[in-house]
């Protein structure tokens, strides 16, 4: 049995652009008790671990009533700079999508 992440819970876990110097994760969940989990789960802490980013370079806004947590960081290289691999910042939503939901939060 495989573990429950938390793209399982949401209807869609993103990256995008927020700028050439920073970059905006969100997690869109299904439901109150996805959001709830997710609430719980995205905190500077995880967040700084997963992509290896001080936590206080990190914006959390929640926002209940959309069942949206959204996380603004600073890119790890610039867009469009030499050593830029995803330009439309795209790809960096994998880490977070694959994190871990400890059983029974579910």
């Amino acid at each position: 049995m495989t573990d429950t992440t938390l793209a399982d819970l949401a209807l869609e876990v993103r990256a995008k652009n927020a700028g050439p110097f920073w970059l905006t994760l969100e997690a869109f969940m299904s439901d109150d008790a996805g959001y709830r989990v997710a609430d719980a789960l995205i905190t500077p802490e995880t967040v700084a671990a997963l992509y290896h980013v001080e936590a206080g370079t990190l914006q959390i806004f929640r926002i209940p009533q959309l069942r949206v947590v959204k996380v603004s960081m600073p890119r790890p290289t610039p867009q469009g700079s030499l050593h830029d691999r995803d330009m439309h910042a795209g790809q960096h939503h994998i880490p977070l999508a694959e994190l871990p939901v400890p059983r029974g939060r579910a």
